[in-house]
């Protein structure tokens, strides 16, 4: 019997059996199409290019295009780590990410050129280039550092070997077969986990990848969105298949609502990254969408469940994929085996073979999974951003006219305040500005899209504060509940 191909060993001959069909199209972006014999052969003039250089750790910091997945499969099949830049994170989180990596090749023009040189890099050969101050410190067999979107103002890194990541990009390739679909629109920047083993496993499936660059699709940061442009992509490519988080699927639903997108060209959406609103499964059931909803983390190299055709329990994230075990804690928390991460950038090694997701959940007797929150504080936005409101209320209230400050942004396009004045004196515009300045310092997507000020403090006394001055953040919710609501679903948001 022949040993089973390792991943990376199944990924190079998938692509080569493709490849084998000189008309087969691989890669489609805004300038230039690639067959996949072509991509094929771009991959290894790239490997072979990276071979000529001693490469410790490589950052990717490039548009959505055919180039930036050439350059991020060259370095998969080359074995040199790397970390893909964000296009989202603000100019002290790519510094971070950056240095933590020890990085001391970075390909690609997305980071202004000040930021690079100040960080030690020079422009030579095609590509950015530095002697790190400090030592490669990342766990072995390290391929991907991924960042968290910072559920605090500096991300973690996530380190993922290979093999994890390609057995996601296989099991997601099996688990949407029967949907045959053949042309797959990217439309998250491949710096997003979800959206990067996407694409891998449409290639592995031998479909068509549609690459459209930020500025083509409308995109701006994590959160802005031009959606005439993004939905005149969607009509002119017409892709069988998206991954989409919440707001741009009630986006995308409205446009077909309104007979501006065509919903029977589709084949396979799948929707993650944050909870899905009832009312959005609702409306896409209405237009008999082939809307799937799913659920990962980053540890676990994203996707851990998903519902697929055959097997699809609305309101449910799905069953486990094959190489998943999932569990309950004795208080519900969601505990996951199978995908066994490298550990966390600059922590001890992980031990325990079961990994605690911070979700609660259940199962229902076929085997589906629902969860029902987390059991932290830290929230995720409608774009699939964690984030931890505690690092938003600190940079609101370094002194100034803001005394406290209680921000949600659960499943919203934007975050919303309850904002208590340091004094009855202080002027709405005092607090407008001081908001202005904050958001001017925050990634987009930790930014204050709209606020309220209230006319009583949170305290011990009303129950809202602790004694030794921490948020009561249920008894605020609960408090506050109808007027969040309106906020999160406000159209007057802080530009």
């Amino acid at each position: 019997m022949l040993p089973e191909r390792s991943g990376i060993e199944r990924l190079r001959h998938t692509l080569a059996c493709w490849a084998q069909e000189p008309q087969r199209l691989a890669l489609l972006g805004d300038r230039n199409t690639l067959t996949y014999s072509e991509l094929l052969a771009a991959i290894e003039a790239r490997e072979s290019w990276l071979r000529q250089h001693a490469i410790r750790v490589a950052a990717l910091a490039l548009d959505n295009g055919p180039d930036a997945l050439i350059w991020d499969l060259a370095l998969l099949l080359s074995g040199i780590p790397v970390v893909t830049l964000a296009p989202f994170f603000s100019a002290e989180q790519r510094r971070h990410c950056l240095d933590s990596c020890a990085v001391d090749c970075l390909i690609g023009d997305g980071v202004p050129s000040f930021e690079l040189s100040a960080a030690g890099f020079h422009h030579d050969r095609g590509a950015w280039w530095r002697t790190p101050a400090g030592e490669v410190s990342l766990p072995k067999g390290t391929a991907k550092v991924t960042y968290t979107s910072g559920t605090t103002g500096r991300p973690r890194g996530v380190c993922l070997v290979a093999e994890q990541l390609l057995k996601v990009a296989g099991a997601l390739e099996g688990a949407t077969r029967e949907a045959a679909s053949k042309r797959h629109l990217v439309l998250m920047p491949l710096g997003v986990l979800l959206e990067n083993l996407g694409a891998y496993a449409a290639l592995l499936s031998g479909a068509e990848v549609i690459l459209p660059g930020s500025t083509t699709l409308g995109l701006k940061g994590a959160t802005g969105v031009e959606w005439p442009r993004l939905l005149q992509v969607v009509h002119r490519t017409r892709p069988e298949s998206l991954i989409l988080v919440p707001q741009l699927l009630g986006g995308v639903l409205t446009a077909m609502e309104q007979g501006l997108i065509d919903a029977r060209t589709f084949r396979f959406m799948a929707v993650g990254g944050a909870p899905v609103a009832e009312s959005l499964l609702e409306r896409a059931k209405a237009l008999a969408l082939p809307l799937y909803q799913g659920y990962g983390l980053s540890e676990c190299a994203s996707v851990i469940c998903l519902n697929v055709p055959g097997a699809n329990r609305p309101g449910s994230v799905g069953r486990p994929l094959p190489h998943i075990r999932l569990r309950l804690s004795a208080s519900g928390e969601v505990e996951v085996a199978g995908s066994q991460f490298a550990g966390y950038l600059g922590e001890a090694p992980m031990t325990d073979e079961w990994l605690k997701t911070g979700d609660l959940g259940a199962f229902d007797d076929e085997g589906y999974l629902f969860l029902h929150g987390r059991l932290k504080h830290q929230f995720i936005t409608g774009f699939g951003r964690n984030v931890d409101p505690g690092w938003i209320e600190a940079e609101l209230t370094q002194g100034g006219p803001i005394a406290q400050a209680y921000v949600q942004g659960e499943g919203a396009s934007h975050n919303a305040a309850l904002i208590v004045p340091a004094t009855a004196e202080c002027s709405d515009s005092e607090i407008a500005a001081t908001i202005a300045a904050t958001n001017h310092r925050l990634p987009d997507y930790a930014r204050v899209g709209v606020w309220h000020r209230l006319d009583e403090p949170f305290t011990p006394t009303n129950g809202l504060l602790t004694a030794t001055g921490r948020l009561r953040r249920a008894a605020i919710q609960a408090r506050y509940d109808g007027l969040i609501i309106s906020l999160l679903q406000s159209s007057e948001v802080v530009s």
